[in-house]
């Protein structure tokens, strides 16, 4: 998957679990956890929350990867 993240790094960083951090954002346990797995790319809007939370930018946890054939 060409959306990469970091997730997982920052939520252990702010000390809460998957279902605290998706109560945090309004989401469901699972859907942080798809989102930390690579599974679920998240909405922007999502994906600003979860940043804000964190207390980062977007791009400190989500990073876009190029398809190598595009390169």
């Amino acid at each position: 998957m060409p959306l990469l993240n970091r997730l997982k790094e920052h939520r252990a960083r702010l000390g809460v679990n998957q279902q605290e951090l998706g109560s945090l954002a309004g989401v469901s346990r699972q859907t942080i956890s798809q989102i930390e797995r690579g599974d679920y790319s998240p909405s922007v809007t999502l994906a600003l929350k979860l940043a804000k939370i964190c207390g980062v930018r977007v791009e400190d946890i989500f990073t876009y990867q190029e398809d190598e054939s595009h390169e």
